[in-house]
């Protein structure tokens, strides 16, 4: 029997609650969760903050950056790894995809162990994505 889930935006997540729920992923090691500052930002900044609860447990969360009218980049999709296998990860997605509006193009980057998740439940893969990658943010940080 799967757990009893409940969904709602939490726009205001305490980073505290979402770097906890990274660790518990194991999507903290592709975060910068020791940069707390960055991590506020990160809640602050985004369009979209979904979140997953199991009897008041924080068990999943989904943080998007939407235009509302084209694009939807789903940048984080934590489920804590106890949780998994559920479909709560599932549900975030479509749940985000709702809140950003069906018409817009949901775009995510796959971290390396999830990427034969994502065909599974019906995304596609585009044959190509170019980034710039961040500059390390502890040597951005000593140069102020």
């Amino acid at each position: 029997m799967s757990p009893l889930v409940t969904y709602q935006a939490e726009p205001n997540l305490r980073p505290t609650d979402f770097i906890d729920a990274l660790q518990r992923s194991g999507l903290a090691e592709r975060r910068p969760i020791e940069y707390p500052d960055q991590i506020s930002g990160m809640l602050q900044h985004a369009d979209i903050i979904l979140t997953a609860r199991c009897e008041g447990l924080l068990v999943g969360v989904s943080r998007a950056i939407t235009d509302f009218s084209f694009c939807t980049y789903l940048s984080d999709l934590a489920v804590d790894q106890a949780f998994q296998r559920c479909g709560i990860g599932q549900e975030l997605i479509r749940q985000t995809h709702l809140a950003a509006g069906r018409h817009t193009r949901l775009i995510l980057l796959a971290a390396p162990a999830a990427e034969s998740y994502y065909p599974r439940i019906g995304l596609q893969p585009h044959h190509s994505c170019w980034q710039i990658a961040p500059e390390d943010y502890s040597k951005s940080i000593n140069r102020q």
